[in-house]
């Protein structure tokens, strides 16, 4: 599903700051058309094509970071964090809001041909054991591009600035004034209704909800989010915001907390993250109205090795305190506009169908 994205950046000269607006929207575009599961011409589709091989695959660096940094969410995540999942779902139809559920022989028939425990990974050598596996980096394609996009408007000398892909924020220093972004995180229970606010000067925030994307079956509701070990929705929690150094730290794990389930927020704890402030947690059980869960700071003990896989496949050495989802695309449309009085730059770059974004800053 299509998301709008946007960038918001405060420079120098006008000019400048266009010009470094329309190189990180190529590099996020060029990482589409490398990622993205709906294009044949994509280097994931080819790799799809050609992992059962029995000579398998041989992938460049970019594409063995990401691999290696999937492999560590699937360690990290007792196999919930699963990037062959995708296949599963086939079997759901959550666009559809007349959607019955599968049956369990079809489900059962999809599992056959998902787990990372089925994959060969020898770096740089990839290889399917099962024939018709596929690999899907939804959940963290989107989440590497917003990374890359602030690390080279860094590198292009840009200190203010938001980058939203879809709801996935990396916030660059803070306002022109010195003043946090406020970052709104959407309640999932009450359309239109802020959750909480965060303050963020920089860094990544990301949620990882099941209230957007869903059926309900005898007043039963189904999330998208499926547990690759079993095929069915998971259950227990309504959305998970984490802050984080990198959104792609953040938003490993808010999607690997929502697949526990109300063993998320436990989970996160041993991260090293706690409650955010003035945005407490709470569990109701796993029916129509799970809990919410807002958590903060930087990441240790397991995730560690997430964090460091990260930065090294962003090319960064040391990861600045920072602050926090699928970037797929078919059509796209780029509109520029800006106010030179204040040297801000807005580019707006809407991706496939919108739809609404979990969190949102506002200048």
């Amino acid at each position: 599903m299509g998301s709008p994205c946007h960038l918001s950046l405060f420079g120098g000269p006008f000019d400048e700051v266009e010009r470094a607006a329309k190189i990180v929207i190529e590099a996020v575009e060029k990482i589409e058309q490398r990622y993205s599961r709906y294009r044949e011409d994509s280097a994931l589709s080819d790799l799809n094509r050609k992992a059962f091989s029995p000579q398998g695959v041989v992938v460049d660096d970019e594409m063995a970071g990401l691999l290696d940094y999937a492999n560590t969410c699937y360690e990290q995540s007792d196999g919930l964090f699963d990037v062959t999942s995708g296949l599963l779902r086939r079997a759901w139809s959550f666009q559809n809001p007349a959607a019955t559920l599968p049956p369990q022989s079809t489900i059962d028939q999809l599992l056959k041909r998902v787990g990372w425990d089925q994959v060969i990974w020898d770096r740089p050598l990839f290889r399917f054991k099962v024939a018709d596996m596929e690999l899907d980096f939804g959940g963290i394609a989107k989440e590497f591009a917003a990374d890359r996009a602030v690390h080279t408007l860094l590198r292009l000398g840009i200190k203010s600035g938001v980058v939203n892909l879809g709801g996935d924020l990396r916030v660059i220093g803070p306002k022109p004034n010195g003043s946090p972004w406020e970052v709104g995180i959407h309640h999932p229970h009450h359309a239109g209704e802020l959750l909480a606010t965060l303050h963020l000067h920089q860094g990544a925030v990301t949620t990882s909800g099941s209230y957007e994307r869903y059926i309900e079956v005898a007043g039963q509701r189904y999330c998208h989010l499926l547990n690759p070990k079993t095929g069915w929705p998971v259950r227990g929690l309504a959305s998970v915001s984490v802050v984080a150094p990198l959104a792609l730290i953040a938003g490993s794990a808010s999607t690997i907390a929502m697949l526990k389930g109300k063993g998320g927020p436990p989970w996160l704890k041993t991260m090293g993250l706690r409650p955010s402030s003035g945005c407490p947690w709470t569990l109701y059980g796993s029916g129509k109205s799970p809990g919410n869960c807002c958590l903060t700071g930087r990441p240790k003990v397991g995730l560690a090795s997430m964090t460091r896989r990260s930065s090294w496949l962003l090319g960064i050495r040391t990861i600045r305190p920072s602050v926090m989802r699928e970037y797929q695309a078919t059509t796209r449309s780029l509109t520029l506009s800006a106010r030179r009085k204040c040297s801000k730059h807005t580019a707006r770059l809407k991706v496939g169908a919108p739809r609404s974004s979990r969190t949102s800053a506002r200048g």
